[in-house]
């Protein structure tokens, strides 16, 4: 069976600033990034590769259906994750147990993201228990910050990738 492959054009409307120094960034070129969706089929997005005129580090501007690192479109591991025994994702056992690793492994971290963000742009007053493991699920904990309305996992990676504070996880090929 032939996959089809379908190609999107991505280029952001306004200034992008640096998420390393806020500094502005001009276009160096475009590479094809690609991404599967909810039913399997492998699409390509051209996507920009931006540069610091300050610091001159590289950052690739990503639209909000894709998370760094994954291959697969933010809405799919947004299933996975929120309904692990009823998605329609088409996906092997071993990505999907993957991406539950993924995210156990790092919701303590993005929590601590999000609320240190909204701290330091004053959006509120934060409970003393609201980053507490025992204030809930990690997907409750990360709902209080993003709500639980579909497209939280969008929500939560734009801010933290763009005051750089997105870490790249392990390969799954590491030799100890």
């Amino acid at each position: 069976m032939k996959t089809l492959i379908l190609e999107f054009l991505v280029r952001g409307a306004g200034r992008v600033p640096s998420p390393c120094c806020g500094k502005d960034m001009l276009v160096r070129d475009t590479k094809n990034r690609k991404a599967k969706d909810q039913t399997g089929q492998i699409k390509i997005y051209n996507i920009r590769r931006l540069q610091c005129t300050n610091c001159q580090s590289l950052h690739h501007e990503l639209p909000d259906l894709l998370i760094p690192y994954k291959r697969y479109e933010a809405e799919c591991i947004e299933s996975v994750l929120t309904n692990p025994s009823s998605h329609i994702v088409p996906a092997d056992d071993s990505t999907l147990s993957r991406w539950h690793g993924w995210f156990h492994q790092l919701v303590d971290y993005w929590v601590g993201c999000l609320t240190s963000i909204m701290v330091s742009t004053n959006q509120g007053n934060i409970p003393l228990d609201f980053t507490s493991k025992d204030s809930g699920t990690a997907l409750q904990r990360i709902g209080r910050l993003a709500g639980d309305a579909t497209g939280w996992l969008a929500r939560i990676v734009r801010p933290i990738v763009n005051i750089n504070f997105w870490i790249h996880t392990r390969s799954a090929f590491i030799v100890q």
